[in-house]
Protein backbone atom coordinates (compact mmCIF):
# COMPACT_ATOMS: atom_id res chain seq x y z
CA UNK A 1 0.00 0.00 0.00
CA UNK A 2 1.37 3.44 -1.10
CA UNK A 3 2.42 5.66 1.64
CA UNK A 4 0.03 8.48 3.33
CA UNK A 5 1.30 12.01 2.23
CA UNK A 6 1.76 13.99 4.66
CA UNK A 7 1.23 17.64 3.61
CA UNK A 8 2.91 20.44 4.60
CA UNK A 9 0.90 22.93 3.07
CA UNK A 10 -2.28 21.85 4.42
CA UNK A 11 -0.88 21.65 7.76
CA UNK A 12 0.81 24.76 7.78
CA UNK A 13 -2.84 26.77 6.44
CA UNK A 14 -4.07 25.49 9.47
CA UNK A 15 -1.66 26.63 12.14
CA UNK A 16 -1.91 30.28 10.41
CA UNK A 17 -5.40 30.50 10.62
CA UNK A 18 -4.42 29.67 14.34
CA UNK A 19 -2.40 32.33 14.56
CA UNK A 20 -4.61 35.01 12.92
CA UNK A 21 -7.16 34.26 15.09
CA UNK A 22 -4.40 34.47 18.56
CA UNK A 23 -3.41 37.84 16.53
CA UNK A 24 -6.92 39.21 16.24
CA UNK A 25 -7.50 38.70 20.31
CA UNK A 26 -4.32 40.00 20.83
CA UNK A 27 -5.14 43.18 19.59
CA UNK A 28 -8.12 43.28 21.00
CA UNK A 29 -7.49 42.26 24.52
CA UNK A 30 -4.08 43.84 24.69
CA UNK A 31 -3.79 46.82 21.83
CA UNK A 32 -0.31 45.05 20.69
CA UNK A 33 0.20 43.15 17.12
CA UNK A 34 2.82 41.12 16.43
CA UNK A 35 5.87 43.30 15.02
CA UNK A 36 8.42 41.20 13.19
CA UNK A 37 11.40 43.14 10.86
CA UNK A 38 13.05 41.06 8.29
CA UNK A 39 16.51 42.28 7.03
CA UNK A 40 18.67 41.72 4.18
CA UNK A 41 21.59 42.60 2.72
CA UNK A 42 22.46 42.48 -0.68
CA UNK A 43 20.56 40.90 -3.54
CA UNK A 44 20.97 37.63 -3.79
CA UNK A 45 18.01 35.99 -5.79
CA UNK A 46 17.15 33.06 -2.93
CA UNK A 47 17.18 35.41 -0.37
CA UNK A 48 15.26 37.96 -2.07
CA UNK A 49 12.64 35.22 -2.37
CA UNK A 50 12.52 34.12 1.26
CA UNK A 51 12.40 37.14 2.75
CA UNK A 52 9.48 38.26 -0.06
CA UNK A 53 7.75 35.22 1.49
CA UNK A 54 8.19 36.13 4.90
CA UNK A 55 6.78 39.48 4.62
CA UNK A 56 4.03 38.32 2.43
CA UNK A 57 2.85 35.96 5.33
CA UNK A 58 3.32 38.84 7.69
CA UNK A 59 0.92 40.55 6.29
CA UNK A 60 -1.45 37.93 5.66
CA UNK A 61 -1.59 37.27 9.45
CA UNK A 62 -2.28 40.74 10.41
CA UNK A 63 1.05 41.06 11.94
CA UNK A 64 2.93 44.98 11.61
CA UNK A 65 6.63 44.09 9.50
CA UNK A 66 9.24 46.07 8.07
CA UNK A 67 11.35 45.05 5.46
CA UNK A 68 14.87 46.32 5.68
CA UNK A 69 16.78 46.06 2.62
CA UNK A 70 20.37 46.96 3.33
CA UNK A 71 23.52 47.39 0.51
CA UNK A 72 26.26 44.49 0.01
CA UNK A 73 28.74 46.72 1.08
CA UNK A 74 26.84 47.84 4.59
CA UNK A 75 29.71 47.99 7.63
CA UNK A 76 29.34 45.20 10.22
CA UNK A 77 29.01 48.25 12.51
CA UNK A 78 25.88 49.93 10.45
CA UNK A 79 24.10 46.64 10.60
CA UNK A 80 25.01 45.83 14.52
CA UNK A 81 23.53 49.27 14.88
CA UNK A 82 20.08 48.50 13.21
CA UNK A 83 19.82 45.58 15.06
CA UNK A 84 20.67 47.58 18.13
CA UNK A 85 17.54 49.55 17.27
CA UNK A 86 14.78 47.11 16.81
CA UNK A 87 16.10 46.00 20.21
CA UNK A 88 14.85 48.64 21.44
CA UNK A 89 11.58 49.16 19.48
CA UNK A 90 8.72 47.83 21.58
CA UNK A 91 7.06 47.44 18.43
CA UNK A 92 9.11 44.45 16.56
CA UNK A 93 8.79 41.23 18.57
CA UNK A 94 10.85 39.27 16.01
CA UNK A 95 13.81 40.09 14.49
CA UNK A 96 15.50 38.14 11.65
CA UNK A 97 18.70 38.93 9.99
CA UNK A 98 18.47 36.75 6.36
CA UNK A 99 21.04 34.11 5.87
CA UNK A 100 23.95 34.18 3.91
CA UNK A 101 25.44 37.33 5.05
CA UNK A 102 28.32 38.92 2.89
CA UNK A 103 31.71 37.54 3.89
CA UNK A 104 32.94 41.19 5.47
CA UNK A 105 30.31 40.04 8.05
CA UNK A 106 30.40 38.29 10.83
CA UNK A 107 27.52 36.45 11.37
CA UNK A 108 28.20 34.55 14.42
CA UNK A 109 28.26 38.21 15.89
CA UNK A 110 25.23 39.54 14.10
CA UNK A 111 23.39 36.15 15.74
CA UNK A 112 24.36 37.40 19.50
CA UNK A 113 23.80 40.71 18.56
CA UNK A 114 20.27 39.86 18.41
CA UNK A 115 17.93 40.40 21.68
CA UNK A 116 17.53 36.89 22.47
CA UNK A 117 13.77 38.02 23.42
CA UNK A 118 13.40 38.55 19.61
CA UNK A 119 15.43 35.50 18.52
CA UNK A 120 12.39 34.38 16.62
CA UNK A 121 14.83 31.93 14.80
CA UNK A 122 16.01 30.72 17.34
CA UNK A 123 19.96 31.04 16.17
CA UNK A 124 21.12 32.81 19.62
CA UNK A 125 23.12 30.43 21.79
CA UNK A 126 21.24 31.76 25.11
CA UNK A 127 18.25 30.43 23.05
CA UNK A 128 19.75 27.34 21.89
CA UNK A 129 21.53 26.53 25.50
CA UNK A 130 18.03 26.35 26.57
CA UNK A 131 16.59 23.89 23.82
CA UNK A 132 19.12 21.77 24.85
CA UNK A 133 18.11 22.06 28.80
CA UNK A 134 14.51 21.69 27.98
CA UNK A 135 11.53 22.13 30.11
CA UNK A 136 10.01 25.76 31.01
CA UNK A 137 13.86 26.96 29.81
CA UNK A 138 12.73 26.72 26.17
CA UNK A 139 11.49 29.92 25.11
CA UNK A 140 11.82 29.38 20.90
CA UNK A 141 12.34 26.53 18.91
CA UNK A 142 14.11 26.83 15.85
CA UNK A 143 11.79 26.64 13.16
CA UNK A 144 11.79 23.91 10.63
CA UNK A 145 12.93 21.59 13.59
CA UNK A 146 9.57 22.96 15.21
CA UNK A 147 7.91 22.41 11.91
CA UNK A 148 8.99 18.58 11.34
CA UNK A 149 7.95 18.38 15.04
CA UNK A 150 4.69 19.42 14.69
CA UNK A 151 3.79 17.72 11.09
CA UNK A 152 4.38 14.67 13.00
CA UNK A 153 2.19 15.64 15.70
CA UNK A 154 -0.60 16.50 13.32
CA UNK A 155 -0.15 13.71 11.53
CA UNK A 156 -0.38 10.95 14.40
CA UNK A 157 3.10 10.39 14.17
CA UNK A 158 4.21 8.48 17.67
CA UNK A 159 7.47 9.80 18.37
CA UNK A 160 7.68 8.44 22.35
CA UNK A 161 9.81 5.72 22.18
CA UNK A 162 9.89 5.27 18.42
CA UNK A 163 13.84 4.97 16.93
CA UNK A 164 14.81 8.50 14.94
CA UNK A 165 17.78 8.59 12.53
CA UNK A 166 18.56 12.32 11.62
CA UNK A 167 20.32 12.23 8.34
CA UNK A 168 22.82 15.86 8.65
CA UNK A 169 23.84 17.52 11.64
CA UNK A 170 23.35 21.22 10.68
CA UNK A 171 22.77 23.71 13.41
CA UNK A 172 19.52 25.10 11.86
CA UNK A 173 18.13 21.39 11.30
CA UNK A 174 19.87 18.11 12.58
CA UNK A 175 21.34 19.27 15.58
CA UNK A 176 18.41 21.25 17.29
CA UNK A 177 15.93 18.47 15.87
CA UNK A 178 17.53 15.58 17.28
CA UNK A 179 17.89 17.60 21.04
CA UNK A 180 14.04 18.48 20.60
CA UNK A 181 13.06 14.74 19.67
CA UNK A 182 15.32 13.26 22.73
CA UNK A 183 14.23 15.47 25.57
CA UNK A 184 11.74 13.58 28.19
CA UNK A 185 8.39 14.89 27.60
CA UNK A 186 5.41 15.13 25.50
CA UNK A 187 5.81 14.65 21.40
CA UNK A 188 9.38 13.52 22.10
CA UNK A 189 11.11 10.48 24.09
CA UNK A 190 12.59 9.47 21.34
CA UNK A 191 15.92 7.50 20.80
CA UNK A 192 17.95 9.73 18.43
CA UNK A 193 20.57 8.92 16.11
CA UNK A 194 22.08 11.44 14.17
CA UNK A 195 24.18 10.17 11.13
CA UNK A 196 26.15 12.47 8.72
CA UNK A 197 28.86 12.25 5.86
CA UNK A 198 31.54 10.36 8.04
CA UNK A 199 28.98 7.36 9.25
CA UNK A 200 30.25 4.43 8.42
CA UNK A 201 27.15 2.19 5.95
CA UNK A 202 25.12 5.03 6.19
CA UNK A 203 22.02 2.79 4.63
CA UNK A 204 21.74 0.37 7.73
CA UNK A 205 21.30 3.33 10.32
CA UNK A 206 18.49 4.39 8.34
CA UNK A 207 17.03 0.82 7.72
CA UNK A 208 16.31 0.54 11.59
CA UNK A 209 14.68 4.00 12.01
CA UNK A 210 10.89 4.30 12.71
CA UNK A 211 11.23 7.87 11.52
CA UNK A 212 13.54 8.65 9.13
CA UNK A 213 14.48 12.44 9.04
CA UNK A 214 16.67 13.02 5.48
CA UNK A 215 18.15 16.48 5.43
CA UNK A 216 21.45 15.98 3.75
CA UNK A 217 21.86 17.96 0.88
CA UNK A 218 21.78 15.69 -1.54
CA UNK A 219 18.92 14.97 -4.11
CA UNK A 220 17.39 11.19 -4.26
CA UNK A 221 20.20 10.04 -1.76
CA UNK A 222 17.77 7.75 -0.18
CA UNK A 223 16.78 5.21 -1.39
CA UNK A 224 13.94 2.46 -1.03
CA UNK A 225 16.59 -0.48 0.24
CA UNK A 226 17.25 2.41 2.82
CA UNK A 227 13.72 2.76 4.34
CA UNK A 228 12.07 0.48 6.97
CA UNK A 229 8.52 -0.88 5.50
CA UNK A 230 6.04 1.34 7.61
CA UNK A 231 8.68 4.09 8.49
CA UNK A 232 7.98 8.05 8.59
CA UNK A 233 9.67 9.44 6.36
CA UNK A 234 10.36 13.13 6.70
CA UNK A 235 12.35 14.64 3.62
CA UNK A 236 13.85 18.41 4.42
CA UNK A 237 15.92 18.37 1.30
CA UNK A 238 14.96 21.11 -1.23
CA UNK A 239 17.77 20.84 -4.28
CA UNK A 240 17.46 22.57 -7.94
CA UNK A 241 18.00 19.71 -10.25
CA UNK A 242 16.98 21.97 -13.42
CA UNK A 243 14.77 24.02 -14.67
CA UNK A 244 11.34 23.39 -16.47
CA UNK A 245 8.60 25.97 -18.49
CA UNK A 246 5.68 26.84 -16.12
CA UNK A 247 2.51 26.22 -18.56
CA UNK A 248 0.74 29.28 -16.80
CA UNK A 249 3.52 31.81 -17.22
CA UNK A 250 5.27 30.70 -19.80
CA UNK A 251 8.52 31.00 -17.59
CA UNK A 252 11.33 28.93 -16.60
CA UNK A 253 11.27 27.38 -13.06
CA UNK A 254 12.92 25.27 -10.52
CA UNK A 255 12.80 21.47 -10.83
CA UNK A 256 13.14 20.73 -6.91
CA UNK A 257 14.14 17.26 -5.96
CA UNK A 258 14.40 16.32 -1.79
CA UNK A 259 16.92 14.16 -0.46
CA UNK A 260 14.83 11.16 -0.34
CA UNK A 261 13.62 9.02 -3.71
CA UNK A 262 9.94 10.26 -3.04
CA UNK A 263 8.72 7.56 -6.49
CA UNK A 264 10.24 4.92 -5.03
CA UNK A 265 10.61 5.53 -1.41
CA UNK A 266 6.42 5.82 -1.20
CA UNK A 267 5.38 2.58 -1.76
CA UNK A 268 7.85 1.39 0.85
CA UNK A 269 7.22 4.13 3.69
CA UNK A 270 4.44 4.24 6.27
CA UNK A 271 3.70 8.21 5.74
CA UNK A 272 6.00 10.67 3.54
CA UNK A 273 6.46 14.43 2.88
CA UNK A 274 6.76 15.36 -0.27
CA UNK A 275 9.16 18.12 -2.14
CA UNK A 276 7.66 20.24 -2.35
CA UNK A 277 4.75 21.25 -0.30
CA UNK A 278 6.11 19.02 2.80
CA UNK A 279 8.66 20.56 5.11
CA UNK A 280 9.09 23.82 3.59
CA UNK A 281 5.74 25.64 4.03
CA UNK A 282 6.11 24.93 7.86
CA UNK A 283 9.38 26.97 8.22
CA UNK A 284 7.91 30.66 7.71
CA UNK A 285 4.26 29.46 9.50
CA UNK A 286 6.72 28.16 12.74
CA UNK A 287 8.62 31.56 11.98
CA UNK A 288 5.55 33.65 12.49
CA UNK A 289 4.12 31.69 15.73
CA UNK A 290 7.52 32.26 17.40
CA UNK A 291 6.65 36.03 16.58
CA UNK A 292 3.25 35.54 17.73
CA UNK A 293 4.81 33.47 21.27
CA UNK A 294 7.26 36.65 21.45
CA UNK A 295 4.17 39.33 21.56
CA UNK A 296 2.73 37.37 24.28
CA UNK A 297 5.78 37.19 26.09
CA UNK A 298 5.51 41.14 25.77
CA UNK A 299 2.31 41.54 26.67
CA UNK A 300 3.17 39.27 29.65
CA UNK A 301 6.13 41.63 30.94
CA UNK A 302 4.21 44.86 29.77
CA UNK A 303 0.73 44.25 31.10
Amino acid sequence: MPARIIKGSEISDQIKQEIKVETQRLKQDCGITPGLVTILVGNNPASVSYVTAKQKTAHELGFYSVQENLPQDISEKGLIDLIDRYNLDQRIHGILVQLPLPKHIDEHKIINTISPDKDVDCFHPLNLGKLLIGGDDVVFKPCTPAGIQELMIRSDINISGAEVVVVGRSNIVGKPLAVMLMQKGKNANATVTVVHTATKDLSSHCKRADILIVAAGVPNLVKPDWVKPGACVIDVGVNRVGERISEKTGKPVPILKGDVDFDAVKDIAGAITPVPGGVGPMTITMLMKNTLLSALMHAKRNP
